[in-house]
């Protein structure tokens, strides 16, 4: 099982956070500060040129960005090395059921695991949530085909089949 991270600044409602939910459940640590996520961790971030796939499958740890983008300063992990966006996704979030690219952190953090070979613990995951496993469903073909994609350049090769 891999290590699940988010860092977390409170900017979101509580009571929809889907990374309080799995932390309470031991799913995920929280981290309230950038300082205190691990250096090695593999990083979601939307705003990163490369694309999640299995070549990062050995990385240590996954972590989300759970923040609200318009005021994260993308200037303190902008360094980091094992930064990753997400390839084309639709969310299954009541929110933004039908959306693509408005995944919760459940759902990128799930996206990533499926995507790098650890379907089992994807699934784990989206479990607690109601409408969490309807997002593997509605995303099953791209998913599986990002996860036999050999790099990123691949995998954003595959999304253009998607969107």
């Amino acid at each position: 099982m891999i290590p699940l991270y988010a860092y977390r600044d409170d900017t979101c409602d509580p009571r929809k956070c889907t990374v309080k939910k799995l932390a309470r459940r031991g799913l995920l640590r929280i981290a309230t500060s950038i300082a205190k996520i691990p250096r090695q961790t593999l990083l979601l971030d939307p705003t990163a040129e490369q694309a999640v796939s299995p070549a990062d499958q050995n990385l240590p740890s996954i972590t989300a960005l759970d923040c609200s983008w318009e005021v994260l300063d993308t200037g303190a992990v902008a360094s980091w090395r094992n930064r990753r966006a997400l390839p084309f996704l639709v969310a299954a979030n009541p929110v933004n059921f039908g959306r693509p690219f408005r995944l919760t952190s459940v759902e990128a953090l799930a996206a990533t695991l499926y995507i790098i070979g650890e379907k089992e613990q994807a699934h784990d995951i989206l479990a607690p949530f109601g409408w969490g496993l309807r997002f593997l469903e509605v995303n099953a073909d791209p998913l599986e085909d990002y996860s036999q994609a050999k790099d990123s350049a691949e995998v954003v090769a595959l999304q253009a089949l998607y969107m």
